[in-house]
């Protein structure tokens, strides 16, 4: 389920808005340049591997890439593995890489093949916190301030683009606020 709650970044219990509407969310992001589009998905297994999925979207990979510019397209997988005494621990690392509030010098454009993460949208005196899932493309404009949440038990599979190859460099603004929000758990709970 695609989530949107618009929350006071001032107070979580504050809530502007909740939908699971997807035309209504992409109305809502698109004032700020955020676009959220879905595609349809494509079965691969559960194992399947970066060329695999790249294939299986290439047409639609092809077209947001030469629409962005985007020079490197790669898959990000992360799957449970509780055979492994380390899992916890790569989990919790994993998660909090991405769980302050940051910037980026360049877009960041992410499609969900399998699973889901929330991207937290700082507007102002507003956060959108966006949960996508499997056919989700959520692109968020250069210096959009944001925070990213994979749970607490991390599984996604997801295509990512870059403009260059140190895409992924976070420029944090030391602000807590991801603390003081609702964790993407805590909002599929209230779901």
């Amino acid at each position: 389920m695609t989530l949107l709650q618009v929350m006071a970044d001032s107070d979580r219990e504050q809530v502007l808005l909740r939908t699971t509407d997807v035309a209504t969310i992409a109305a809502e992001l698109a004032p700020h340049g955020v676009v959220l589009e879905q595609w349809d998905t494509v079965p691969l297994a559960r194992d399947a591997g970066q060329d695999e999925v790249l294939a299986a979207y290439r047409s639609d990979v092809d077209k947001v890439s030469a629409e962005g510019g985007y020079k490197l397209v790669d898959v990000a997988r992360i799957v449970p593995d509780d055979s492994n005494p380390e899992w916890p621990a790569i989990a919790k690392g994993a998660r909090e890489k991405f769980l302050n509030e940051h910037t980026h010098d360049e877009d960041e454009v992410r499609f969900f093949v399998e699973g889901r993460g929330c991207f937290y949208l700082h507007f102002g005196d507003k956060v959108y916190a966006v949960v996508c899932e499997a056919g989700d493309l959520m692109s968020v404009p250069a210096g959009t301030t944001h925070w990213f949440d994979m749970g607490q038990r991390p599984e996604f599979c997801a295509i990512r683009f870059f403009q260059e190859e140190d895409g992924w460099v976070a420029g944090f603004t030391g602000d807590g606020i991801a603390t003081r929000m609702p964790t993407l758990d805590e909002l599929l709970v209230s779901a």
